[in-house]
């Protein structure tokens, strides 16, 4: 099995939901170990996102010139069906960088 620790999006939020990564090939697996969130601006907005459809953050606060950092360990295996992790921001000021390991 070939393990590879990766950035696996690094990016601002659009004010649109759109995909952020998607799993590669079947028989991948990803496991998604943090996300950090940071707001470069001034005021406050909200973010959500998606793994695999489902809502891990949903209408988040995120204070102006600030940051949150979530450790985790949530798994999204390949299958028929890609498995995408999504956002979206009322700012594009947020950005987010969401590291994890993918094992094949």
């Amino acid at each position: 099995m070939a393990t590879i620790t990766k950035a696996l999006a690094r990016t601002a939020l659009a004010t649109t939901l759109g995909g952020l990564y998607t799993v590669p090939t079947s028989g991948t697996t990803t496991v998604v170990t943090s996300i950090v969130v940071v707001n470069t601006a001034a005021g406050s907005a909200t973010f959500t996102v998606l793994l695999d459809g489902v809502e891990i953050f949903n209408l988040t606060p995120i204070a102006g010139n600030s940051t949150i950092s979530i450790d985790m360990k949530q798994v999204l295996d390949a299958n028929v069906t890609p498995k995408i992790i999504e956002g979206v921001s009322t700012s594009t000021a947020v950005k987010i960088h969401i590291s994890g390991v993918e094992i094949s």
